[in-house]
């Protein structure tokens, strides 16, 4: 007798050629899958992966380079900063010495026309005592000629009595002229 195997599942019932042939028509679809389109699927993934991953990289690369560019535009600046004030500081300088160098010039020329003022003023003094010179001796000699009652100009030109009256009056003169510079 042969046994028979007999498993009861139930209303559903499979024949055994349609579930062998369904085997192996899902082997096949699996081998399929395994063979063309998951590698297909995983390259895709990769590369999309890379991608991401080159992104980031790429990202971080220009984070960098913007981090850098940053910095050396700091230092830039930073250097520009010092440029400026040392600019400032020579202008400074500059106008410092240009301001000495007007001040020295106008002393100078100060000083230039106060000789010249006083070189006028003895040239003048020395033409006023000329002159004074000539009207005193004659005033003088004139007056003594009218107590005297009679003319006394050739007697003071021959014994040049005005000319010594003078020359006394300028030997004491010199320190009124100190005290006159003492006040400029």
């Amino acid at each position: 007798m042969a046994m028979t195997f007999a498993i009861d599942v139930g209303p559903l019932k499979p024949e055994p050629a349609p579930l062998v042939l369904g085997l192996v028509l899902f082997f096949i679809v699996f081998a399929l899958m395994a063979k063309v389109v998951l590698p297909r699927i995983n390259k895709v993934l990769v590369e999309r992966e890379n991608a991401t991953e080159g992104r980031f990289e790429e990202a971080e690369e220009t984070r960098a380079e913007a981090a850098r560019v940053h910095a050396e535009y700091q230092e830039l600046l930073a250097e520009a900063r010092h440029e400026a004030a040392r600019l400032r500081q020579e202008s400074v300088e500059q106008g410092t010495a240009i301001i000495a160098e007007l001040r020295a010039e106008g002393q100078r020329q100060r000083e230039d026309i106060i000789a010249a003022g006083h070189a006028v003023i003895d040239a003048e003094r020395a033409v006023a005592e000329a002159e004074l010179r000539e009207q005193v001796g004659a005033l003088a000699t004139e007056l003594a000629g009218r107590i005297v009652g009679e003319s006394m100009a050739d007697y003071a030109r021959e014994s040049g009595v005005v000319d010594r009256f003078l020359e006394e009056l300028r030997a004491a003169q010199p320190s009124d002229a100190a005290a006159g510079e003492a006040r400029d």
